[in-house]
């Protein structure tokens, strides 16, 4: 189970306890721009503007807004394609400080091929430690989930929302 699977098992679990909640899936597959390895700085900017829109209109409707991907990935994807880009630095800190909870899922196993996302295990490491680095620049609150413990993902995630109602956006 990764990051996308946990989102789809944690969004139905939440409605079945009478949540109103929505999804923002990975916007990057929307992208009329090359992604991955290919990205470019325009191509990460519509990215991260897209991400951060799905997310406000996600928001008016729903109590629990689960996303999954955050904004500190996309700029992660930026940054290792295009060095630091300080102004959108600056955006992604401040817009990061509206999510409720942050949670870290770490890399695990081989990614499938989908037609769409980057297979290849070093960029994948460098996107997940490009992620850890700037959680901790940004000294971002965040749970960082077990790796080789996938099967207890959904309850501690679930039972960490459960806990907390007053979220508004589950990241």
């Amino acid at each position: 189970m990764g990051k996308t699977t946990l989102c789809y098992d944690l969004a139905s679990a939440l409605k079945k306890r009478g949540f109103a909640v929505d999804m923002v899936k990975e916007v990057a597959r929307l992208s009329p721009l090359p992604i991955n390895r290919k990205t470019s700085k325009d191509a990460q900017t519509w990215i991260l503007m897209t991400q951060i829109a799905e997310e406000i209109r996600s928001t008016v409707h729903n109590q629990v807004v689960v996303c999954d991907r955050s904004v500190l990935d996309n700029y992660a994807y930026m940054m290792l394609a295009c060095g630091r880009q300080r102004a959108f630095e600056r955006l992604v800190a401040h817009w990061i400080k509206s999510y409720a909870l942050l949670f870290k899922v770490p890399l695990s196993g081989r990614a499938s091929e989908d037609g769409v996302r980057d297979t290849d295990e070093f960029f994948m490491r460098n996107i997940d430690q490009l992620v850890d680095r700037l959680l901790d620049e940004m000294k971002v609150p965040h749970e960082r989930l077990p790796p080789g413990a996938q099967s207890t993902w959904i309850e501690q995630v679930r039972d960490t929302v459960v806990a907390r109602p007053e979220l508004q956006k589950l990241f």
